[in-house]
């Protein structure tokens, strides 16, 4: 268990730095924006490559950052129905998803983006949109985006079993969404 802790560890690293670092895909994106409206209302002019480059720039933000957004015990649940479980069945719920929901589809989608990518590469696909952008970077950003996930997906499912035996403490304690706030305080003070 420590090797897979230990790997489990390395992918957080990476997809830690990574989701921080694509944070500024945002910034660059609005600016890329900011200056093509200016352009467009000051000179009269415009490029589809600029419209283009901000679907690429914003496109990479939300892709590679998805995996960073599951390390964060950030992505999307049902808290509603999940916050009423202890942390136990919440650790097996989670377990459940990722292997039963997350890990198929992220490498059903890996598995359908390889040649997908490939042959966009291979053809020099361009836009459809007269003076646009070539289009396999914004594909390869789509592969790149599920393989971290489903690298980041591994970390996940070895951290809660790892979690579930004992072999490491809860690094995202869940506050249950039905539990009165000072009950919950009260709890960790007792504990």
């Amino acid at each position: 268990m420590k090797a897979l802790l230990a790997f489990s560890r390395l992918i957080d690293v990476i997809t830690e730095n990574i989701g921080k670092a694509v944070g500024w895909l945002i910034l660059i994106a609005v600016l890329v924006s900011a200056g093509n409206a200016v352009v467009r209302k000051v000179f009269n002019t415009s490029s589809n490559a600029w419209l283009e480059a901000q679907w690429y720039l914003f496109g990479g933000a939300f892709m590679l950052s998805a995996a960073y957004t599951l390390a964060q015990n950030e992505h999307i649940r049902i808290d509603v129905v999940y916050g009423k479980f202890s942390r136990r069945v919440q650790h097996w719920i989670d377990l459940i998803g990722h292997c039963l929901f997350l890990m198929p589809f992220v490498l059903l989608m890996v598995y359908f983006l390889v040649p997908y990518v490939l042959m966009s590469f291979r053809s020099g696909e361009g836009s459809s949109s007269a003076g646009g952008l070539i289009v396999w970077p914004a594909k390869a950003i789509l592969l790149a985006g599920f393989v971290l996930l489903a690298f980041q997906g591994v970390s996940e499912i070895i951290k809660k079993i790892a979690i579930m035996r004992g072999d490491m403490e809860d690094p995202t304690p869940y506050v249950p969404t039905h539990a009165p706030l000072d009950s919950v305080i009260a709890e960790e003070k007792g504990a």
